[in-house]
């Protein structure tokens, strides 16, 4: 387990803690609140798909502006420099806008209730059921990174126990999930959007003014670290170094494409978002809108992690045992040393806001997918509403309590991120590559969907465990192991689907409908409501405009 560096520890107050209990009385205000809404399963697991697109924008893009987002973006910013805004505009913004003009019409349409039911309708239940059996794994295992992370900062901080952080922050997330389902989480996700930007833009603006603002930050890292180490593409052809440990092939192919589509086309922690959405129009919207704030987290996320670099330049590079500081501990340090009384209560609750974010949504995917994907699918079928309603509610306090135990496995990694990642190689692209190749090929079989699913998985994690752990190929980083490790599970993955696809037979063609590229279900003849015809309610065009906005913002990093 991580020794935090004792000299970590804020001088908060009164002041500070009186704004976090007010935070935490809202929090649970809106749970309450949101409870008189909660009569069906429906209700619960989805809002009742009633949600306007400006909330469910918010709340996907909060969904994942969790703990781990900020301590793990501002230690990789810390740790390989602008080679991380590509996480965000090719990491992030195609794939949202490939999510919400191409896929959300079939996961939309269809009426599912989980991107595993979507896969039961596809290829059948050894693909659905392995699917969510490997959804429900991750969901916690990412909830307890979330837990970790906030476990961090409050130790580090506040000086609370680990176990005392863990436990205190879970159970506040359990209450308000449990009383208001799906629309709690949602509501609490927009208010901490804002709790988190009003932490992180004046930990910014004032850490820049202490390095001389970006001129002076740019000097200093460039003589410390080179001219690399501020450029986005610097260092990235086939053979060259650079801090990340990736070249551009990999970067493109690993990060740009695989792992970034496979996270936010198939995560159902983002994807239930949009489901919840009031219609068709809003739910293809949601992660178009939630583009264009993402676009702009590098500034207030990555920039952070480059600032305390010049202000700690141990960062990283002494033994974290005997009290050095660690890349994850970016952040905080900028807390510990730039934010007054009052700022730092705004500052730690924006923190404590980004964890509920992080882990909520988690557990609320967690909660949906193992009741309906598992519990009444294969073991409790035909019970009455009230009864799913109820187990969803069960399984949710059943979810923190996993959530609580694997928190402490991500302790063993130095930068959270980096885990982050390779639970993303094993976990979403094999998702993906079975999506992406049973959508738009009619005809894949559904005996392919389970074994390319499987492999993909399989693969991932035999490259990363024993080809790069054991040393049998060399991989500069993690980080670039996980782009390898990615490619591979989406290469041995689609493989494998064509292989088996040629020698077993097809699904019947009258039951693709709605479910491959294109073909139409009822439910995606979905007329616009009165004044769709406004601009901003295209999905095409907001899309297009994400992907411009998102290719200027490269354009200062790029050399």
């Amino acid at each position: 387990m991580i020794t935090l560096a004792e000299g970590l520890r804020l001088p908060t107050n009164g002041l500070d803690y009186t704004i976090l209990a007010i935070y935490f009385a809202v929090v649970l205000g809106i749970g309450f609140a949101a409870r008189r809404s909660v009569k069906t399963s429906l209700d619960f697991f989805l809002s009742g798909r009633s949600l306007p697109a400006w909330v469910t924008g918010l709340a996907f893009v909060a969904a994942n502006l969790g703990a781990t987002e900020i301590l793990g973006m501002a230690a990789n910013g810390a740790q390989y420099g602008a080679y991380t805004v590509h996480w965000y505009w090719i990491g992030a913004i195609p794939a949202m806008v490939f999510l919400g003009l191409v896929m959300m019409p079939f996961y939309y349409g269809s009426k599912v209730r989980s991107v595993p039911e979507f896969l039961l309708h596809r290829f059948g239940p050894s693909s659905h059921l392995l699917s969510s059996v490997i959804f429900a794994v991750s969901s916690v295992l990412i909830a307890g990174v979330n837990l970790y992370a906030m476990a961090i900062v409050l130790q580090a901080l506040l000086g609370w126990p680990q176990w005392v952080a863990i436990v205190i922050a879970g159970l506040f997330v359990l209450v308000y999930i449990t009383i208001g389902g799906l629309s709690s989480a949602i509501y609490n996700e927009v208010l901490q959007f804002f709790v988190i930007l009003a932490a992180l833009i004046p930990l910014t603006v004032v850490g820049l003014k202490r390095v001389g603002g970006w001129d002076g930050l740019t000097h200093s890292l460039t003589s410390s670290h080179g001219d690399a180490f501020l450029t986005a593409w610097k260092g990235t052809g086939i053979g060259e170094t650079n801090p990340l440990g990736a070249n551009w092939l990999t970067i493109v192919l690993g990060l740009g494409f695989v792992m970034s589509f496979g996270y936010w086309t198939t995560n159902f922690a983002e994807v239930q978002r949009a489901l919840s959405a009031k219609n068709l129009s809003a739910a293809q919207r949601t992660p178009l809108i939630a583009a264009f704030p993402k676009i702009f987290i590098p500034l207030v996320v990555v920039v952070p992690g480059l600032i305390a670099l010049v202000m700690e330049p141990t960062l990283g590079k002494t033994d974290p045992s005997k009290g050095g500081l660690q890349y994850n501990d970016a952040i905080p340090v900028l807390m510990r040393d730039l934010l007054p009384n009052g700022v730092l209560g705004i500052a730690v609750t924006g923190l404590l806001a980004a964890f509920m974010a992080g882990m909520a949504a988690n557990v609320s995917s967690f909660n949906t997918v193992f009741t309906n994907d598992i519990w009444a699918a294969y073991l409790k079928k035909g019970r009455e509403d009230r009864y799913y309603l109820a187990t969803g509610r069960v399984v949710t306090a059943v979810g923190v309590l996993i959530g609580m135990g694997t928190a402490f496995i991500a302790s063993s990694f130095s930068n959270i991120m980096n885990y982050l990642q390779t639970l993303f190689s094993f976990f979403n692209v094999p998702l993906f590559v079975v999506f992406i190749i049973g959508m738009f090929w009619k005809r894949t079989s559904a005996a392919a969907g389970f074994w390319g699913l499987l492999s993909g998985t399989a693969a991932a994690m035999v490259n990363y465990f024993w080809f790069y752990k054991q040393g049998i190929i060399s991989i500069p980083s993690d980080q670039g192991a996980n782009f390898v490790s990615s490619i591979v599970a989406f290469v041995v993955g689609a493989l494998v689907m064509v292989v088996v696809t040629m020698v077993t037979k097809p699904k019947p063609a009258a039951s693709l409908a709605g479910l491959v590229y294109g073909t139409r279900s009822p439910g995606m003849e979905e007329p616009p409501a009165e004044g769709d015809d406004a601009w901003y309610r295209k999905p095409a065009l907001l899309g297009w405009g994400a992907l411009v906005l998102a290719a200027v913002c490269y354009i200062p990093f790029s050399f």
